[in-house]
């Protein structure tokens, strides 16, 4: 009988889809690059200051498993991680829906499944951490919407309601008319908010108070792991600047934005395909020609991508390493104990090319030959697609309706 675990992995790299699951097991690759990350997320859990980063790769080299990895050491340091890929569902230039798949997708240490509803729900009016998040929301935010939204979820005992405001600090905005009158019901006084929320000017309001509500439940601070970044040269010349003006707030992050580090993974081939053929440092001075601080916002983040570092290919004792860890994880997967050496292994993967992720299939290739029929013939595995990053057309914008 095989270890599930085991198995779990196996299958997760067999399909080439990235997987948490292996990132948890398989850390052992570019260890430098990995104790720079390691050192960056504790200086957040030390100093509070919030940081962020980018790195680049190419095409099956591992971008979206160091994703995975960084999420598993900030989850064994006790910090809430937020995972998603970017693109049309995903998108950083509306930032009200980012942080919807955000919040879907956020993961309390050691949570299997995601979700952070569980710990507002436990949360009592009376309780400190209360007090806390209402004197923050009502003082901190550039609105006082969460304010009133607080105290009525505290002080109603309308299920209906409870969940209308859980869903609403998930991103799934509910209208002012609902908090007005359960605050009234809550606090025998009218509510008197001191600006409109607007989703479309506002909604970093939602990323503060996370960033401040993990460390008020207990948590040493919050990691936002952004992969397939690239996928924003996908979109048309406006919303892609849109898209490096919103990504500042999160590699340069603002003192409200606290105990947060932001990573972002895309392809290599971003400023060749990208920045360079579509002109982009050009099409941002025009877009923002008006506005100086969308402007510089936006130039600092393509000079962010411009020297970004780079993921270079594994050396050769770095693959070995992997594709023992993968013998030993195909033995304990299906309760078994294949003895092939290094070298060995190495040349039966050679076929597969230079890209790890097929290295790594083709070794579970490998090693299923021989589970089955004792001997192994040559891998198959050949070099998957190069992504495109070809431009889609603009969509129009549809003016947004405000939330209170």
């Amino acid at each position: 009988m095989g270890d599930f675990n085991a198995l779990r992995v196996i299958e997760a790299l067999r399909s080439g889809v990235p997987s948490l699951a292996v990132g948890e097991y398989f850390s052992e690759a570019r260890p430098d690059f990995l104790k720079k990350l390691r050192d960056r997320l504790e200086a957040v859990r030390q100093s509070g200051r919030s940081d962020g980063m980018l790195y680049t790769g190419r095409y099956g080299e591992g971008k979206t498993h160091l994703l995975n990895t960084v999420f598993s050491m900030a989850s064994a340091e006790n910090m809430a991680v937020s995972c998603v890929s970017l693109g049309k569902e995903t998108p950083m230039d509306r930032p009200w829906l980012l942080y919807r798949k955000l919040a879907a997708n956020t993961y309390l240490p050691g949570a299997r499944q995601p979700g952070f509803r569980i710990r507002l729900e436990e949360l009592t009016q009376s309780s400190s951490a209360a007090n806390e998040l209402l004197a923050y929301t009502g003082k901190e935010l550039d609105t006082d919407k969460l304010y009133y939204l607080l105290r009525a979820f505290f002080g109603t005992q309308e299920e209906e309601e409870r969940s209308l405001f859980l869903a609403d600090l998930e991103g799934d905005f509910t209208t002012g008319a609902v908090i007005r009158r359960s605050y009234r019901r809550a606090a025998g006084t009218p509510a008197k908010f001191n600006q409109n929320f607007s989703k479309t000017k506002h909604s970093m309001d939602y990323f503060y108070f996370l960033s401040h509500l993990f460390p008020t439940l207990g948590y040493d601070g919050w990691v936002l792991l952004f992969d397939e970044a690239e996928l924003i040269g996908r979109l048309g010349k406006r919303a892609r600047a849109k898209s490096y003006r919103e990504m500042q707030t999160f590699l340069k992050p603002p003192a409200k934005l606290e105990r947060t580090f932001s990573l972002f993974a895309l392809s290599s081939s971003y400023t060749e395909d990208v920045i360079d053929k579509r002109h982009e440092q050009e099409n941002v001075q025009n877009l923002f020609a008006g506005d100086p601080d969308s402007l510089k916002a936006a130039q600092a983040t393509l000079n962010a991508i411009l020297r970004a570092p780079e993921l270079v290919p594994l050396k050769k004792e770095e693959v070995i390493r992997v594709l023992m860890d993968i013998q030993r994880f195909h033995g304990l997967a299906y309760g078994w104990t294949p003895e092939v050496s290094a070298d060995t292994l190495y040349r039966a993967t050679e076929a597969g090319g230079y890209l790890l992720r097929t290295k790594i299939r083709a070794a579970i290739e490998f090693f299923d030959q021989l589970y089955q029929y004792g001997e192994a013939g040559k891998t198959r595995i050949s070099e998957l697609g190069k992504e495109s990053l070809e431009e889609e057309e603009e969509t129009p914008e549809l003016p947004e309706l405000e939330d209170i």
